[in-house]
């Protein structure tokens, strides 16, 4: 197999880092400091690019428009040194973060990184340890069952704003999320986003109410007399 090749030329002693935007692999990818990286990319990347990674993913949390990395510096931090040019550890690391398509060039002296990587393709799990493999196909078994941060999230906001037709001040409510066993930042964040989307359709509802003495309620106004206030003991199902 033929050495991965730099994305940039020698000699170079700063390299430009900026992020690479992906929107897919950004919504449902592994953070580059996640347990899922160091357990399964570990294995394909080896610890030097892994821990590159997670250098280069820290300087872009801390400056997402990008950083300039000190090539000596940062192959000294993480025990390398760059020793040995380009066929050293250090940049062999730089170069296999191109080789897996995690950076790209980005002009002279430049790359874009990625702050989330994908789910190993079944090629790569095929070249992970027998049991590296099993447990990967364990994991993905368990993200198969559970429902996503989204899934999760809607059903909250769902049950936040029936609490709230059903007269619950929004204390009441977040405290009824809590007992339901929903996050308490994901319980806060639902609340915040029904007493909003409540206020909204009660202010239309009143704008339409005072053009004229007739006038039928807004699509979608809190209808809290028609609904049925739900056991506690057990949260509702999600709506429909």
């Amino acid at each position: 197999m033929s050495r991965p090749a730099l994305p940039f030329s020698l000699p170079l002693e700063q390299l430009h880092v900026t992020p690479w935007h992906d929107p897919v692999v950004d919504a449902v990818g592994h953070d580059l400091r996640s347990p899922y990286v160091e357990r399964y990319w570990l294995a394909l990347l080896g610890p030097s690019t892994v821990l590159l990674l997670r250098r280069l993913a820290i300087g872009l949390a801390e400056h997402p428009d990008g950083f300039v990395v000190d090539l000596e510096e940062t192959a000294r931090s993480i025990g390398l040194g760059l020793r040995g040019g380009a066929g050293g550890p250090f940049l062999r690391a730089v170069a296999r973060t191109g080789q897996f398509h995690i950076s790209r060039p980005a002009g002279e002296g430049a790359i874009e990184v990625r702050t989330r990587v994908q789910t190993l393709t079944h090629h790569q799990v095929s070249r992970l340890p027998q049991q590296l493999q099993e447990e990967h196909a364990e994991w993905q078994r368990q993200a198969r069952a559970e429902p996503t941060v989204e899934e999760r999230r809607t059903r909250a906001r769902r049950l936040a704003l029936s609490l709230l037709e059903l007269g619950e001040t929004p204390d009441e409510a977040e405290l009824q999320l809590h007992r339901w066993k929903v996050h308490p930042a994901l319980a806060h964040e639902a609340m915040r986003w029904a007493t909003a989307r409540r206020d909204h359709v009660t202010s239309e509802g009143s704008l339409l109410a005072g053009g004229s003495a007739t006038a039928t309620p807004a699509a979608g106004t809190l209808a809290t007399a028609t609904l049925v206030r739900p056991t506690r003991a057990a949260p509702p199902g999600d709506a429909a």
